[in-house]
């Protein structure tokens, strides 16, 4: 199996070199991540300008590449034949916080794999739910395990096309994780607030702040698994139709009035 890993948090990043360290125990690995920090990026697809891409390491010395795209990007020069072996699987991460809820609009490390699954790929979104104002380094060794662990389960079945995993993992020592649970998304609550400042010359400028985002437990949920110590796998889909409402709209009776 040849896995493309990448990430949002750029090149450099812990989380990437514990992920592409334990998923090459498991399969073959090419990286190709940004040259800088993207997270909430969302889905990014560089369209108005040249992509640069460069050889560089990660910090074990394994080879890698870096390119001034977005996640997503990364996913698409990969597949589309920037790696000439072609790519199998997409894992991305690690994200050092959860992508719970809503956040997977928002996440860089989520429309990676997601870009994977566009493409008819397997893809993996793997985050780490740790501590808010945790002080020094984080630790991302039981993740890493947690990821090459699943990665080599999930890859040895057929995928369903269209199909990505986001898989959010409890921060601590692997023995003292309550297991697995497969998980719908939960109610992220944010509490964002516009933070308004002038710069030297009076100009205003602004910041979206706020507090960090809590959400409703519930037992089914990411956030509910991750709270009470369960690694989450929440499946997702591309497709976002409301199913289910269809037949109430069409109730609307909508139409042009000629």
């Amino acid at each position: 199996m040849h896995i493309l890993v990448t990430n949002d948090d750029g090149v450099t990043a812990p989380g990437l070199l514990a992920l592409a360290r334990a998923l090459r125990q498991v399969a073959t690995v090419t990286v190709v991540a940004p040259d800088r920090n993207w997270s909430a990026s969302g889905h990014v697809k560089t369209m108005h300008r040249p992509l640069r891409v460069w050889p560089t390491q990660i910090a074990d010395g394994f080879p890698a590449l870096a390119t001034d795209g977005a996640p997503s990007d990364c996913v698409a020069l990969a597949i589309l034949g920037l790696v000439e072996s072609p790519i199998e699987a997409v894992v991305s991460g690690i994200n050092p916080h959860a992508n719970l809820g809503h956040d997977v609009t928002y996440s860089g490390t989520v429309t990676a794999a997601m870009e994977a699954a566009i493409s008819g790929l397997p893809g993996l979104a793997v985050s780490l739910d740790s501590p808010e104002g945790h002080p020094g380094p984080l630790d991302y060794t039981a993740a890493a395990e947690v990821a090459a662990r699943l990665t080599r389960q999930i890859l040895a079945r057929p995928m369903p096309r269209g199909l990505l995993l986001n898989l959010n993992v409890p921060y601590g020592p692997l023995e003292a994780m309550r297991g697995i649970a497969l998980t719908r998304q939960g109610l992220r609550v944010y509490r964002d607030a516009l933070v308004r400042r002038d710069d030297p010359r009076g100009r205003p400028y602004y910041w979206i702040g706020g507090e960090a985002p809590t959400g409703v437990g519930e037992p089914d949920t990411d956030i509910g698994a991750v709270a009470a110590g369960m690694v989450s796998i929440t499946p997702l889909q591309l497709d976002l139709t409301a199913h289910e409402l269809l037949p109430e709209i069409e109730r609307w009776g909508l139409g042009l009035g000629i």
